[in-house]
Order: C-alpha cells, then structure tokens, then sequence
C-alpha cells in the first residue's frame, strides 16, 4: 500500500520509514507532485492534523496521513499550544517564539509543560487519530545546541537535562512524535495494512 505522509520533511520521513510494517510505501508531499501550502487553520491540533490530511486524501485521492505537533504550558493556559510555530508571529522564527515563551514565564513557580503531538490518518472518509504526549517542564533559561524549536528550554519529566542536550536517539525514543508514530505504526500492524 502506498501511503502519503503529508510533509516534505526529510528528518520525519526517516523516522517514520523506520518504523512502518513491510509493505506500505511511504511517499512525500513531493513524491505525489503537491507543491501546495496545506491548510492549517484550525483552533486544534487535532483539526489541523486533520485539515492537512483530508486535504491531500480529498485532491490527490492519495491514503494519507499528517501530523501536527505543540507545547502547551500550564501557567499560560495551554499556550503556544496549537500557535506553537508562530507563536510570536507569522513572520518569526523559532528564536522568537522561545523568547516571547520564556519572557512570559519569567517569575512564574509553575513551569509544568507538555508536547502533543496528534496524527490523523485517512485511508477512508472517516480519519483515525494517534496521540503523543510527554510530560516535562521549562527552564528558566535556554541549554543545549541539538534539536529544534521549543527543545532548549523543555525539560522532560524525570531528567535534568533538555531535549536540545540530549543525543537525538534519547530525544526520539521517547518523544511526542515517537509516541503517536509507535501508536499509528502499531495499528497499522494490529490490521495487516
């Protein structure tokens, strides 16, 4: 079966093509000739998991899956939350959106955090959703020279170091993403599909 992953995403396709049953075929955004900016308005990442997915399965008639990934922060209500990547705006980048999350927290006590990540998948009308979540916390301040995006500053629960100073096979074996991939993949598998 051939499936789309709805990314050009060099990093998750590897990841994913790891970890999928033999036989199933995983193609880009590319592979299928889609050059389109996806939709990605919804208020959930569930929604725009979704959106992102049934628009390639709508247009392209393509199987097909995608993710959508945030950082929801107890003291401020859940946010960056589902505006994780543009949370300091449309125009900025992930320094920026680091900061604006930091200088919001800045005195706070509670610095209790949590990465999503949410699948949906359509090889019908009707998607299937796979959720990822790792409990963790922010430091007061950046650490670490590895990963991406909120990784300096988020602290998994049980470890004192960051994501972005740890190996990327720590961070990825325990990850949001690798949690909801480990739930997708395994439903694949329980359905020989």
């Amino acid at each position: 079966m051939d499936l789309v992953f709805a990314t050009n995403n060099q990093y998750k396709l590897r990841e994913v093509r790891k970890m999928l049953p033999p036989g199933i075929s995983l193609l880009s955004l590319k592979d299928i000739g889609c050059s389109d900016e996806l939709p990605e308005t919804g208020s959930t990442l569930e929604a725009n998991a979704s959106q992102k997915a049934r628009y390639v399965f709508e247009k392209y008639g393509r199987k097909c899956f995608a993710d959508d990934t945030g950082l929801e922060v107890v003291a401020l209500d859940g946010r960056p939350g589902v505006l994780s990547a543009r949370y300091s705006g449309t125009s900025c980048n992930a320094e920026d959106n680091l900061k604006k999350l930091l200088l919001e927290l800045k005195g706070e006590s509670n610095r209790m955090a949590r990465f999503k990540t949410v699948i949906a998948l359509y090889l019908t009308e009707i998607p299937v959703l796979f959720e990822g979540i790792i409990q963790g916390s922010i430091s007061e301040s950046a650490t670490g020279s590895g990963g991406f995006g909120y990784d300096p500053v988020f602290i998994p629960e049980g470890y004192s170091v960051s994501f972005a100073e740890m190996t990327p096979e720590q961070k990825n074996g325990m990850s949001h993403r690798f949690l909801a991939i480990q739930k997708f993949t395994g439903w694949l598998k329980d359905r020989n599909l």
